[in-house]
């Protein structure tokens, strides 16, 4: 009995990881979640871009119009830098994924 039932759990493994890579399909969910992320991806980079943009013209007005006030020459400075960082950033996970994706097919 025990032979029989490791025969048919094995035969149903086997049959499981199988049927993926004979078939070389992907499902219609996946495929549609991937496209979904891909939309997406595309959004947060055409979004991203001019954010960063207004947002670095907003800290260097703000350090340039401060008029020698400490706290406004700071709060510039950090929003340049944040921004910039923050671009860098997706910039860079849209490299990786990329780089990833390429990997895997």
């Amino acid at each position: 009995m025990k032979k029989i039932l490791f025969t048919v759990a094995l035969a149903t493994y086997i049959i499981l990881i199988l049927s993926t890579t004979v078939l070389g399909f992907t499902p219609k969910l996946v495929t549609k979640i991937n496209d979904a992320f891909k939309d997406i991806e595309g959004w947060i980079i055409k979004i991203s871009t001019p954010a960063a943009a207004v947002a670095v013209c907003s800290g260097a007005l703000m350090r340039k119009f401060s008029f020698g006030d400490e706290e406004k020459i700071r709060t510039g400075k950090k929003l340049i830098t944040g921004s910039l960082f923050s671009y860098a950033f997706i910039l860079a996970i849209d490299l990786i994924l990329s780089a990833i994706q390429s990997l895997i097919g």
